[in-house]
């Protein structure tokens, strides 16, 4: 185990001498372009802290102000202005250390998922009392932005080299569309790269985008009434509900190809023996172009609007976030994936390996070995390019910035589940956490020192969306949704 360690110190020195023997004339010694490495090898123990402290609040979208203050502070700590409450939204921020060009963003998540509550072992096991868990490793993202912000920002310093560090505080993820409405107030204007990366089963850089995604709350109001006694003096809100799902789930076929439609009834009434006054339904309206949805979602305003005229309610909806599918900059994919190969898969110890273990073992998994290799090795291609995987704000800022997006293994059955949020509190997690800030450093150490690496970055992301984009949100010019997981 020693051995294999020490092997990989030298392969990421190794890396890291070959990209200082790179930059001729840059003027930047081997030792300071190293010394956000060292940094970070230095500092398990602060982001063990702060990830376990933000698995521990695990607070609900737009209501993260525990976790939103403790990584802003931490950012002020260490040398960042921060402006808070950027975009209309509470819990938002943006940080920045530096000046000048090249100015390279990192996001920072932090809201956890409903039903996902879980304690640190490798089994089920919600905490009593706390609804909310990080199914989705929102904990170790928002870590990993900071570490990566504060790294950065030590090679600024030491370097005297020309350039900006900014991370993004980004609210709500998980349905609430926090990035479309800070891409929607400008924050991430000015950026020439912004560096993404989700929990993954696998080490990768993906050029996967993903599927483009609208949600909408449809909400019904009728006329309550005995249930038993006089029905007929009712209009249920509820079968106007059930009538608007019939006509979806008839509308399904009428489709464009690709489009998924998933819904979830959030209020149906309070009791069988009264006609419900008021009724709610939840859906998400998935498409790979997000154009395409601007064609489908007035199409479902009129079944529900039929639905209500037939059963003597009425309607009203809302659109609460709008997400597009992600633009995936192929040259700064390249530069990413070169450097995820310097940094390498999760180094985990003996420990850790048999709590990996010990979490397949409760998952039914069919090939626990395969699925354990999966965090300690790369993948030495781009991820194919496709539309698969699920919907992220994190498209709407790819649309006005070059974005690349690296997927890094956190754990072994998926995301949404209790292994993530039961892994991603552990040391593992934190491990996961200093490999995604290294990736991210050298990256930004590439782009500060080499120009041209800029320009190219930049020539690609105008020759698909133009010199100038044009942020149209799908979910209109509404403003954030605040109250959504109320």
């Amino acid at each position: 185990m020693k051995m294999h360690r020490s092997l990989k110190r030298t392969a990421l020195a190794a890396g890291l001498l070959l990209l200082c023997m790179a930059l001729p004339g840059k003027g930047v010694k081997k030792t300071v372009q190293r010394c956000g490495i060292d940094y970070l090898n230095e500092s398990f123990s602060v982001y063990d802290r702060i990830q376990k402290q933000l698995h521990g609040f695990a607070e609900p979208g737009y209501q993260e102000y525990r976790s939103s203050a403790l990584l802003a502070a931490f950012l002020e700590e260490n040398g960042f202005s921060v402006e808070r409450g950027v975009a209309g939204i509470p819990t938002a921020f943006v940080a920045t250390y530096g000046s000048g060009s090249p100015v390279i963003g990192v996001m920072a998540e932090y809201d956890a998922l409903p039903g996902l509550s879980q304690d640190t072992v490798t089994f089920r096991k919600p905490l009593e009392g706390r609804p909310y868990g990080h199914g989705c490793g929102h904990n170790i993202i928002g870590t990993a932005a900071v570490a990566s912000g504060v790294s950065i920002s030590r090679f600024l310093a030491e370097s005297g080299a020309a350039g900006t560090v900014k991370v993004f505080g980004c609210p709500a993820e998980e349905g609430g569309g926090g990035k479309a409405y800070m891409t929607m107030a400008g924050c991430f204007d000015g950026c020439d790269a912004v560096l993404d990366w989700h929990p993954a089963t696998v080490n990768e850089v993906s050029l996967s985008s993903g599927v483009a995604n609208i949600g909408v709350k449809f909400s019904f109001h009728g006329t309550p009434a005995h249930a038993a006694a006089a029905p007929w003096d009712g209009r249920s809100a509820l079968d106007a509900v059930e009538a608007f799902d019939m006509m979806m789930n008839l509308m399904r076929e009428h489709l464009p190809a690709g489009t998924m439609v998933q819904y979830v009834i959030t209020r149906g009434g309070d009791a069988p023996n009264i006609v419900p006054e008021f009724a709610q339904v939840y859906y998400y309206f998935r498409h790979p172009k997000g154009t395409e949805l601007l064609e489908i979602i007035p199409r479902a305003v009129k079944a529900a609007e039929g639905a209500a005229l037939g059963t003597g309610t009425t309607m009203e909806y809302e659109i609460v976030h709008g997400n597009y599918e992600r633009l995936i900059n192929k040259t700064l994919a390249g530069m990413m994936l070169d450097n995820l190969r310097t940094v390498g898969g999760l180094d985990l110890d003996d420990r850790e390996k048999a709590f990996v273990r010990e979490v397949l073992a409760n998952s039914d998994a069919r090939n626990p070995e395969k699925e354990l290799a999966g965090l300690l090795t790369v993948k030495p291609e781009l991820g194919p390019p496709g539309t698969g995987g699920g919907s992220s704000d994190v498209g709407n800022v790819s649309q006005v910035v070059p974005l690349a997006n690296l997927r890094l293994a956190t754990t072994t059955t998926g995301i949404h589940t209790w292994q993530q949020t039961a892994i991603g509190g552990t040391t593992i997690g934190t491990k996961s956490v200093l490999n995604v800030a290294k990736v991210f450093y050298l990256t930004a150490v590439d782009l500060y020192t080499d120009p041209a690496k800029v320009k190219a970055v930049r020539d690609e992301f105008e020759s698909v969306q133009g010199p100038h984009p044009e942020f149209v949100p799908l979910m209109g010019n509404r403003k954030p949704p605040l109250d959504y997981r109320k």
